[in-house]
């Protein structure tokens, strides 16, 4: 029996892979031949930088809609301030 050796990629080459598998319009296993991958690596960094991206987009909702009832809050404060204010400036007269 033979052992394998495992191959070592660089994070930028990873990176650079997936995104020009992603961008081309031939189907992964054609660009993991061009570049010399496994197509079950490729289809393994591409699923990796998918999930990856999903849960940043999450994130980035969670947050926006934080800060949308935030806003919402600070709207109907300023709004109680201003009648607040044009109450008492009326009284006052």
């Amino acid at each position: 029996m033979s052992k394998t050796t495992r191959k070592k990629y660089s994070a930028e080459f990873r990176e650079s892979s997936v995104k020009l598998a992603l961008e081309s319009e031939q189907p992964l296993s054609h660009t993991a031949s061009d570049l010399g991958i496994e197509k079950k690596t490729m289809y393994n960094w591409v699923n990796s930088y998918r999930h990856q991206h999903i849960s940043n987009k999450s994130d980035t909702v969670s947050e926006l809609l934080r800060v949308k009832r935030e806003l919402a809050l600070v709207k109907k404060e300023r709004d109680l301030l201003k009648k607040a204010a044009a109450y008492f400036a009326k009284t006052s007269q």
